[in-house]
């Protein structure tokens, strides 16, 4: 068990499997990859993922310079290999090789490097948007994350972490601390995937709606 900025053991539950999250509480890496892989997979799929990847390569943690020169193909031997790692496990190990050979070249392989020395939380943004497979949503998820639960927390981190940041929200992996926070999380994003699926369709309908009163004989809000 590692210990956050504030002197905190740190205790998460995210994955929901004591062993999974005993390794991200103490292995950068393995959080970075956690946040990697939680796409299109459930949030305690992706966040076990490291710790089955860790035992595969008969380790107890995971390591970027080991992972970067690992031969392509048996690497994603070691995603596809039943129980796969994800939905997409050939792609997702290309993924997480990439991600671990840019931390090899822009930080000697040490992960926590990323966001130990950052001033600012918008530093941090910039640095983990520049990761391999970091989009600024995960970014921006993963950087409430450190801030929440890790005690990684540079001046202006909240607003860096735009929504993701504020205090009691339920909105991603960062606020899960067990199973009713994951039920919570979870029943916001499909309230939330359930508005933009609603908005898309209002939004043909509209579309649908004008094209047809540009027709000759369709109807007019000028008629």
């Amino acid at each position: 068990m590692t210990t956050s900025d504030s002197g905190k053991d740190i205790t998460l539950r995210i994955a929901q499997n004591p062993e999974a999250d005993e390794l991200l509480g103490r292995s950068p890496l393995a959080a970075l990859v956690g946040m990697l892989l939680d796409q299109q997979v459930p949030m305690e799929w992706a966040f076990t993922g490291p710790y089955t990847l860790a035992e595969r390569m008969g380790s107890d943690d995971l390591d970027a310079g080991r992972i970067a020169a690992y031969d392509p193909d048996a690497f994603t031997e070691l995603f596809t290999t039943k129980p796969a790692l994800h939905r997409y496990p050939g792609s997702m190990a290309q993924r997480v090789q990439q991600l671990c050979r840019f931390l090899v070249a822009e930080y000697d392989g040490d992960a926590s490097a990323v966001w130990r020395d950052a001033v600012t939380g918008d530093d941090l943004l910039e640095r983990l948007n520049a990761l391999p497979g970091f989009g600024t949503q995960k970014a921006r998820i993963f950087l409430a994350l450190l801030g929440k639960q890790f005690g990684v927390r540079p001046t202006g981190w909240r607003e860096a972490a735009g929504p993701y940041g504020e205090a009691g929200s339920h909105r991603s992996v960062a606020d899960i601390t067990g199973p009713e926070s994951l039920a919570e999380v979870r029943a916001y994003k499909q309230e939330a995937k359930a508005a933009a699926k609603a908005t898309k369709t209002s939004a043909k309908t509209t579309t649908k709606t004008a094209k047809a009163a540009k027709k000759p004989g369709g109807s007019s809000p000028d008629k």
